[in-house]
């Protein structure tokens, strides 16, 4: 009895998880394979295992021929040697003859133990895959091992992680033995086994963690719509209420901060605004602009293009540091924002309402002029009567009535101009 092999089995599937049946399937195939290179290629064999008593048995088949008709002898025996074994025997029938497992040799049963440990190996591999793929999503904690070319290397336990520096929160320092956190963002096999990448950055993270800390997101009570991330630095949260008692904002705060400081804690002190979500796009720009105060927003749906207007003293806060404010808010809404203060815009608007009475006096369009490379009332006024009539192919009297209405506007443009420059100045003082 081979009762070490049983137990060795037995132990093996215990420690690695891995099925029992195919273990011993692969056992077999292993020890057919050797018992093929010892001998023949030829050869018909059959391996079992005995469950009971841990022994392997192998047998080899041949068929029964004509003793002048022995092509191969590992396919094949003679009749009268066959009758030797057992005298009933008769042409075409098979016969089986137990082959001792011992007699394979030392190489053939080195190369068994080989097949066996990786087949082993890619069957634990599979394991790990089949765990893994399903856990894309789900934070994970684990032990940083090592420094590798692609980031740091992860001990999850059942396996390795990669954190790679893409993934990883800026200026955040790590050392071996660090117990870290991240999120898995992909699992794919390779020639090495699973690859398993987690991330810090990444703006599902920050989601996964809201979910973690704040019950009502986990239930569903509280909708998370959408997540920006400057990693390490500030982040913008977009929610939603599904029930009008819940406060989707108070939710995710908690009692005196303790669930968002939680969340702020574990991403080494990032900024996070949590923003309330609306269907509408203005209002929903409000909320994620802020804590600027927005005076107008225009919207531009074929362009996805909001221009936000704010008092001259909110042009700061809405553009925030290195413009970190509104580039998040744009990321979070998916549309572009171009930002104008009070003064610039009255500028603008006044340089665009001049132009159009000067067109509409013209008999021309907005667009014309600005083709033609006139898009300031100091322009018209500046060109000649011929480069008027070339470019805008217009007639005397035309060119006459535009110069009477260009006359006419310019002093009401200035001012409007001089009144914001005198605004802004007013409150640079202030």
């Amino acid at each position: 009895m081979n009762l070490e092999l049983k137990k060795a089995i037995d132990q093996i599937s215990k420690d690695k998880g891995l099925d029992r049946d195919m273990l011993i399937d692969t056992l077999e195939d292993a020890v057919r394979t050797s018992v093929l290179r010892r001998f023949s290629e030829d050869m018909d064999v059959e391996v079992t295992y005995n469950d009971d008593t841990g022994d392997i048995e192998v047998y080899q088949f041949k068929i029964v021929v004509e003793d002048d008709d022995v092509a191969n002898e590992d396919t094949q025996i003679a009749l009268a040697d066959a009758r030797e074994h057992d005298p009933s025997v008769q042409l075409d029938d098979e016969m089986g003859f137990r082959v001792k497992v011992e007699d394979l040799g030392r190489i053939a049963a080195q190369s068994a133990k080989q097949v066996i440990i990786q087949r082993m190996r890619d069957a634990e591999q599979e394991i790990i895959y089949e765990e893994y793929k399903d856990r894309v999503g789900e934070i994970v904690s684990g032990i940083i091992q090592r420094r590798d070319k692609g980031g740091w290397v992860v001990n999850l336990g059942r396996t390795e992680a990669l954190l790679p520096k893409e993934e990883q929160i800026p200026r955040e320092h790590y050392k071996r033995g660090d117990r870290v956190q991240a999120l898995i963002i992909e699992v794919r096999k390779e020639g090495r086994g699973p690859q398993v990448v987690i991330s810090r950055a990444h703006r599902d993270y920050m989601a996964a963690l809201f979910r973690r800390e704040v019950p009502e997101v986990d239930d569903g009570v509280v909708q998370i719509m959408g997540v920006a991330r400057d990693p390490g630095s500030r982040a913008k949260v977009a929610v939603l209420s599904r029930e009008r008692d819940v406060d989707p904002v108070g939710a995710c705060v908690g009692v005196r901060g303790s669930r968002i400081q939680n969340i702020v804690q574990e991403l080494r002190g990032e900024r996070i605004d949590i923003v309330v979500w609306s269907p509408e796009i203005a209002a929903y720009a409000r909320n994620a602009l802020a804590p600027a105060v927005i005076s107008r927003i225009v919207v531009d749906e074929s362009e996805n293009l909001l221009e936000v207007t704010v008092p001259d003293d909110q042009l700061t806060n809405a553009i925030g540091r290195k413009g970190q404010n509104v580039k998040l808010a744009a990321k979070l809404l998916g549309w572009k924002i171009d930002i104008f203060s009070e003064s610039r815009y009255n500028e603008a608007n006044a340089v665009g309402r001049g132009l159009e009475q000067v067109a509409s006096v013209a008999e021309i369009s907005v667009e014309q002029l600005v083709a033609a490379g006139y898009n300031t009332l100091d322009s018209l006024r500046d060109a000649s009567d011929e480069e008027l009539a070339d470019r805008l192919a217009l007639s005397a009297p035309r060119i006459a009535e535009l110069r009477a209405a260009v006359n006419f506007l310019s002093p009401v443009v200035e001012g409007a101009k001089q009144e914001g420059t005198e605004e802004s100045a007013e409150e640079a003082g202030e």
